[in-house]
């Protein structure tokens, strides 16, 4: 199965409706079509309709539609859900979840609202409970359609008192916790917003940053973002050189049956071609959808 590139995950206003159209000509990975931040409470159901409405009249392409939800405690959430699984969108983003059982309760919403069974949750990691029971969290991706995590920075900031600083030395263990919590469980975890949107350069420094975290991709704010995230998280032609060159070696006849191999003068193990694998099948798609 092909893997799903998720560099780039563009936040759209749900209540825009210029932003929604202009969404379907950006070269993001994923639109993230947002009910909650970005929606005053007396907008929220306008948002809805309008947000159902764009996924059900399409024109995407290849871009992946998620619908950023109101939590299940607000007098919007189910709502939302409801409406979004009518319109049917590749899944849904919920905030501020804390538990197994509140993955669990999404995914029974999900369920009833009719999404199909190719559909994926995703939720927020942003407030400190959260990461306390980030294994609990990730361990729900068994038996539900949990399949990524989203990192909230900016919320997170705001619990725990914390400056954010240039280099984000407060949050290292917050982010590094979330991707060892999601890589035990196969869940894919992308790295949290950067504000400054005049700033290219510090932008491209944390995008480099996320990546040596292991995050797969990062959310983004504005469109001229795309650019810099998208190249930054696509494995490099270096990259697809030794893994297509690992996937062959050990292809080969002699190699059957060996745990070990060397490729190119290193030793070589069967993780190794595993992760060749995934890298060489994140290319192809990106390759697909250029």
């Amino acid at each position: 199965m092909t893997a799903r590139p998720r560099r780039s995950c563009l936040y759209m206003p749900g209540a825009n409706a210029k932003a929604l159209e202009k969404a379907k000509m950006l070269p993001a990975d994923v639109l993230l079509l947002d009910l909650e931040d970005s929606v005053a409470p007396e907008a929220k159901e306008a948002a809805r309709d309008q947000v159902a409405a764009a996924v059900k009249a399409g024109g995407y392409g290849k871009r992946e539609v998620i619908v950023r939800v109101n939590a299940l405690a607000t007098p919007w959430g189910r709502g939302d859900i409801a409406a979004a699984g009518a319109a049917g969108p590749d899944g849904i983003l919920a905030p501020k979840v804390e538990s197994g059982e509140e993955v669990r309760e999404l995914n029974q919403a999900m369920t009833d609202a009719g999404f199909h069974d190719d559909a994926t949750l995703w939720v927020m990691i942003e407030t400190p409970r959260a990461i306390l029971n980030l294994a609990e969290i990730a361990a729900a991706a068994k038996g539900t359609r949990l399949a990524v995590f989203v990192m909230g920075l900016n919320d997170l900031a705001k619990e725990m008192r914390a400056r954010a600083g240039a280099h984000r030395a407060a949050f290292f263990a917050p982010m590094s916790l979330a991707v060892t919590a999601a890589r035990a469980e196969g869940v894919i975890v992308i790295d949290g917003v950067y504000n400054d949107i005049a700033d290219a350069a510090g932008f491209e420094a944390e995008c480099r940053q996320g990546l040596e975290f292991g995050f797969d991709g990062k959310t983004l704010i504005h469109p001229s973002q795309i650019d810099a995230c998208n190249e930054v998280f696509a494995p490099t032609a270096e990259e697809i050189s030794r893994a297509r060159a690992v996937i062959d070696a050990f292809a080969l006849p002699e190699s059957a049956g060996k745990g070990v191999i060397k490729v190119d003068g290193k030793m070589t193990e069967l993780l190794h071609l595993e992760e060749a694998k995934r890298l060489v099948s994140v290319a192809e798609a990106i390759g697909a959808s250029s």
